[in-house]
């Protein structure tokens, strides 16, 4: 065929109905599950949706994405929520980010972190670190770093956080500690947005039934249960558990590079670089009690507690009790009851210090071959799903034109 798709989650589902958009017929997806969504994929639980990837949420920040989407499942099929998200910290439970809002915690504590915050190495002429860790404390002080941002990350990553850079933290909100200062005076937050201030939620389903109907417009070019073992770039073609051949003019692979157990006609150096990419398993997992908060989500930086991340799903799913937790799978052991859950073994690509040059080469020579990644796994970035679907809206533009 003329276009050989590889995964069907966001982006090789969006790329695939571009290219159907356009015109073009010549296409097909291979998806390794016996359904579509990847890590947006939605199931019943409790008589509710649960989203098996954890908290994934429609941004309304690109209405270019948002329309394209709708043309799918339409507007008045959400809701439209203004994000409400939160942060246990040493007794106080505050909105998120944390920076922007000390000034919901007792008085002697907003005393203490903003000591901290004025002494940080951004506000005293120091310059900015390349390690993450370092990060923290330069932007951030001594007090948020270890009663949250740490021992938080540690949670959400690993706890090799050394491992991770900085050229990624555009992700996070930015905070100075003017606004800061000025929050706590005026009892109100300052400073940038965190994503999703508002985002839009399925009213009847999970997350995953966008991408079910965007498989059903498509349906006649996705194969299921074909699991990518290996790819040949000499030849444009791959192949899969039950030994199928597949072979293509362009090739756009939106699964982790580490999935493929054989690459043929990749220089050696390349080939390597992939093996030292990156990655943390999320494990979600339900529970059927209410939590009394109006949050969507809460952050728990605790080390005690085993999960990073609550999702108060009867708050934004209507007519749903419960919530669920997203865990690290190194800390799964610490969880006790039995109720439903999902281990997500590529939930985030990590941020480590050399990948921005392992995939600056690895993509510019696929593409080479006509080969391009795409997305969360594809390009091995930490992106939201409106991002994913931007970027394969744009590359099928490029491909079409």
């Amino acid at each position: 065929m003329k276009y050989l798709i590889l995964g069907a989650g966001p982006a090789g589902l969006t790329f695939a109905n571009k290219l159907k958009e356009k015109g073009e017929k010549n296409f097909l997806v291979l998806e390794k599950e016996n359904e579509v969504g990847g890590l947006c994929r939605s199931t019943d639980v409790d008589g509710a949706p649960f989203d098996i990837g954890g908290g994934h949420f429609l941004d309304v920040r690109r209405p270019k994405v948002n329309e394209f989407l709708f043309q799918f499942m339409p507007e008045k099929e959400w809701n439209l929520y203004d994000r409400d998200s939160r942060i246990e910290v040493n007794g106080n439970e505050i909105s998120h980010p944390i920076e922007a809002n000390i000034w919901q915690m007792k008085l002697e504590d907003q005393v203490e972190y903003l000591k901290s915050i004025a002494v940080a190495g951004c506000n005293t002429g120091i310059d900015m670190p390349k390690r993450f860790t370092d990060w923290i404390y330069w932007k951030l002080g001594n007090k948020i770093a270890e009663d949250y941002m740490i021992p938080y990350n540690q949670k959400m990553f690993n706890k090799e956080l050394d491992q991770l850079g900085t050229y990624w933290l555009e992700k996070l909100p930015n905070v100075s500690f003017e606004e800061t200062l000025l929050s706590c005076l005026t009892k109100k937050a300052y400073g940038k947005q965190p994503g999703h201030a508002q985002f839009y939620y399925p009213k009847k389903y999970g997350y995953g039934e966008l991408w079910l109907r965007m498989a059903k417009n498509i349906e006649n070019n996705i194969k299921y249960n074909k699991d990518i073992k290996s790819i040949d770039f000499n030849t444009k073609t791959v192949t899969t558990n039950d030994n199928k051949k597949f072979k293509a003019d362009i090739i756009i692979t939106t699964i982790p590079w580490l999935e493929f157990i054989n690459i043929e006609g990749m220089p050696e150096e390349i080939k390597g670089s992939i093996k030292e990419l990156k990655y943390s398993s999320i494990q979600t997992k339900y529970y059927p009690n209410n939590i009394d908060t109006k949050a969507h989500w809460i952050y728990y930086p605790d080390p005690n507690l085993p999960y990073h991340r609550v999702l108060v799903r009867h708050n934004f799913c209507d007519n749903s009790k419960g919530y669920w937790t997203e865990t690290n799978s190194e800390r799964i052991g610490m969880e006790e009851e039995d109720s439903y859950s999902y281990l997500n073994k590529y939930a985030y690509p990590l941020n480590t210090i050399n990948k921005p040059k392992i995939m600056k080469e690895l993509l510019e020579w696929c593409e080479t071959k006509k080969v391009y990644g795409l997305g969360r796994w594809g390009e091995h970035q930490h992106y939201n799903s409106d991002v994913t679907v931007e970027r394969a809206m744009q590359l099928a533009e490029r491909m079409t034109n």
